[in-house]
């Protein structure tokens, strides 16, 4: 009997690494590289590029709102930044509320993640679990456990996992602020390329502050669930030998 119940467990199709990381590709990776695409290789408008580059990411927020009566985050966050770039397409003429504006999509996206906090639904956890899960069913479970507030230390990683999201949302808004003073403030030729610089800045600068604040812990309590869930497993094969 316990042998049958194994083979069954077994069979269950474990998690790969591309099956955590499909939210990222079809709500992300998918909206942003036919937006390039779009405009590179059909010479779109930016409007153009935007309007086509948001059907995906619409299409799946209207899905998951009518069928499974939830907002996907990361679907709408981008549905909400490519309309943000759309009202600011129409924007031209002085070349500072230009570089200005650029701004705009950091901080939609740093609002849109720091709400899905408040709701209870950290959106960053998306772009975060394939790198701490890494495709391993242990790991998966144990991330499942935490989350669902059933584990010993749920109250800590849920905690960690806000903190996480905060942090990213903190950062996008701050590289906003930091773009818009110096699109006032900076020669503009100094500011067309610093621009970049800050973007690249902000994300370096989140992922070291997330690393030690919350990715790192929340690897660390995924690993102890995990021998904590081997450990019972372990002692009940145990008291089941010695019955």
């Amino acid at each position: 009997m316990t042998k049958t119940t194994n083979t069954g467990s077994q069979s269950k199709r474990q998690p790969s690494v591309l099956d955590n990381l499909r939210p990222l590709i079809v709500d992300v990776a998918v909206p942003l590289g036919s937006y390039y695409f779009f405009k590179g290789a059909f010479g779109m408008s930016t409007f153009a590029a935007l309007a086509w580059s948001s059907v995906v990411p619409a299409v799946r927020t209207v899905w998951s709102v009518a069928k499974e009566r939830r907002v996907n985050g990361l679907a709408a966050l981008i549905v909400a930044v490519n309309v943000v770039g759309l009202a600011l397409s129409f924007v031209s003429g002085d070349p500072r509320l230009m570089l200005a504006k650029d701004g705009a999509v950091s901080s939609t996206v740093g609002i849109g993640i720091l709400v899905s906090v408040a709701l209870g639904r950290p959106m960053m956890s998306a772009g975060l679990r394939p790198f701490l899960l890494k495709g391993d069913v242990a790991r998966e479970a144990a991330w499942e456990r935490l989350a669902s507030g059933t584990a010993v230390r749920s109250a800590e990683f849920l905690r960690k996992e806000r903190v996480f999201s905060v942090i990213w949302g903190l950062v996008l808004l701050t590289e906003c602020v930091a773009r818009v003073v110096g699109a006032y403030t900076i020669p503009v030729d100094t500011m067309v390329w610093l621009s970049s610089l800050l973007l690249v800045l902000a994300i370096s600068l989140g992922m070291v502050i997330c690393g030690g604040a919350a990715a790192g812990p929340m690897a660390c309590l995924i690993t102890d669930e995990v021998k904590r869930q081997e450990a019972v497993r372990n002692q009940e094969q145990r008291l089941a030998v010695a019955a």
